[in-house]
């Protein structure tokens, strides 16, 4: 509890806020930063860090839930293949509810597809080991932080030749979607930057976004990281300078991690990929190499597919007071769209902790 205490301590929020204040009084104007992290959404909710902001700083919710992004045609695409005689699909538990265009993975489990729930890659090639006459295929979505054990399981999978084990690979990279996002017409004026995935690629791979003229800060979840993170953004912005800073040095260093980039280099390569809410982002997906298709589900199994729907009235990629289906036909307990079930998902921690202006 001690290091929980440490960035939660209430005596030190009054001289953030006036740090943030003054550096919103030097600068002048609105300023609209995104944080990137699905955590940080959840945190910035739970917390009510909104409300101890000045009015002319606004925090809008970036692409960092992995299944918020993932397009509905990928869920179609793991439908079809559960329905597959001798398969089972190993997943995380937040892709079972997300809806398809039609249905979900949790309703053909109601009418006897096998889905198994793991809690690691590590669980599904386990499961491939246990039943070898079965066809394992583990639903690879996520980012650089949970990309590297995907890998590092396949690996495995590979040098002790267990052959029933495949990916349906939905893994995307965070910098190149921010560097799409950072040219954008409607312009962000800085970013609050994703520390798992900063532990795995550094803060380099921002300098690529400072360039273009948006200030970069990796910030950790807990309140006062998030407070300074934004002061230390605003302040960037009174300055004018667009650079990259580490808020987090505490875990993410400037290299990230060598030995998990690395595992990803030797099994993946960048290819383009769509993202729900955004569309295609030209080299921001990470696919297998073609000597290890062996592995890779879609490749291996032909299924029919219909061109995905998404869902009426949903705007998974707005705000949540933007959507006509927030909190009445989309819940919890009866989601429409992605962002609704998962939990990073901006529609679920506003409508768990409430915040919207």
């Amino acid at each position: 509890m001690r290091y929980l205490d440490e960035f939660r301590d209430p005596s030190l929020v009054p001289p953030l806020r006036a740090r943030i204040e003054r550096a919103a009084s030097r600068l002048g104007r609105r300023a609209t930063l995104m944080e990137v992290c699905g955590t940080h959404t959840m945190s910035i909710a739970r917390y009510g860090l909104r409300e101890l902001l000045p009015a002319s700083v606004h925090l809008v919710s970036g692409p960092g839930c992995p299944v918020c992004v993932t397009p509905i045609g990928y869920v179609d695409h793991a439908i079809a293949l559960a329905r597959r005689p001798g398969t089972v699909i190993a997943t995380f538990g937040d892709m079972v509810r997300v809806p398809g265009s039609t249905t979900s993975l949790g309703a053909e489990q109601g009418r006897g597809a096998r889905i198994q729930v793991v809690f690691s890659s590590l669980d599904a090639l386990k499961l491939a080991r246990r039943e070898p006459e079965t066809e394992v295929i583990f639903l690879a979505v996520g980012f650089e932080t949970t990309a590297p054990t995907t890998a590092a399981t396949l690996r495995q999978a590979i040098a002790e030749g267990t052959r029933n084990f495949s990916l349906l690979c939905a893994h995307k990279t965070i910098p190149t979607a921010l560097e799409g996002l950072a040219r954008q017409p409607a312009r962000l004026d800085g970013l609050l930057c994703p520390p798992h995935v900063s532990a795995i690629i550094g803060t380099r791979p921002y300098e690529r976004v400072a360039a273009i003229g948006i200030p970069c800060v990796v910030g950790g979840f807990e309140p006062l990281d998030i407070l300074l993170a934004v002061a230390m953004l605003l302040e960037q912005l009174a300055d004018g300078r667009a650079e990259v800073e580490n808020e987090y040095r505490r875990v993410v260093a400037r290299d990230g991690n060598a030995r998990a980039r690395a595992i990803l280099e030797e099994l993946f390569e960048p290819c383009d990929a769509e993202w729900r809410g955004l569309g295609v982002v030209p080299g921001s997906g990470l696919r297998l190499r073609a000597e290890h298709s062996a592995h890779d589900a879609a490749a291996r199994f032909e299924v029919s597919l219909e061109p995905p729907r998404e869902p009426r009235g949903c705007r998974c990629a707005a705000t949540p007071d933007e959507c006509p289906l927030f909190g009445k036909a989309c819940t919890p307990e009866d989601p429409v769209g992605a962002c609704m079930v998962s939990s990073e998902g901006t529609c679920a921690a506003y409508h768990r902790y409430g915040g919207l202006r």
